[in-house]
């Protein structure tokens, strides 16, 4: 019961953070294509807030539960799937750490567009090309962890 307990968790987590990192990308990139000021003001605002609320959350309760877990089945922590699910994980996160400095600070230069009721410096688009391409790797790194969490291959 403690396993499908510790399973059950992981895969809300897990579902919560691709889910979130997902659709927060997703609309965050539609508001900036936009180019509504108003509305890339509001989106990154929530980009943000969906962030601290989901997301870190998630990134803490992935690796406990899943050593846990593994720890429970007996699984060597030398296990080739299991090494480069953690590679890939770090990997995400290390995209995700610059992608979350980079999201505050897009959510404050569009705040201070509107406060100034001003354009969008340089600044905030060159800030969301870094952000769109430190996605990539971290989807595709997230996309191959829940690959083999799924068929932990021999």
């Amino acid at each position: 019961m403690l396993y499908l307990s510790l399973k059950f968790i992981h895969l809300i987590s897990l579902v919560l953070l691709f889910g979130t990192g997902l659709g927060s990308a997703w609309y965050k990139w539609m508001a900036d294509r936009s180019h509504n000021l108003d509305h890339i003001t509001v989106v990154n605002r929530h980009v943000v807030l969906a962030d601290w609320l989901f997301t870190t959350p998630t990134i803490m309760v992935q690796p406990i539960t899943g050593i846990l877990m593994v720890q429970l089945l007996g699984v060597p922590m030398t296990s080739l799937w299991l090494w480069l699910s953690v590679v890939l994980f770090l990997l995400a996160g290390a995209c995700w750490l610059p992608v979350v400095w980079l999201q505050i600070r897009m959510r404050d230069l569009a705040q201070q567009a509107v406060s100034h009721k001003t354009a969008l410096s340089t600044q905030y688009w060159r800030y969301a090309r870094i952000w769109f391409w430190l996605g990539v790797p971290a989807f595709v790194a997230m996309v191959l962890v829940v690959f083999l969490m799924v068929v932990k291959p021999v």
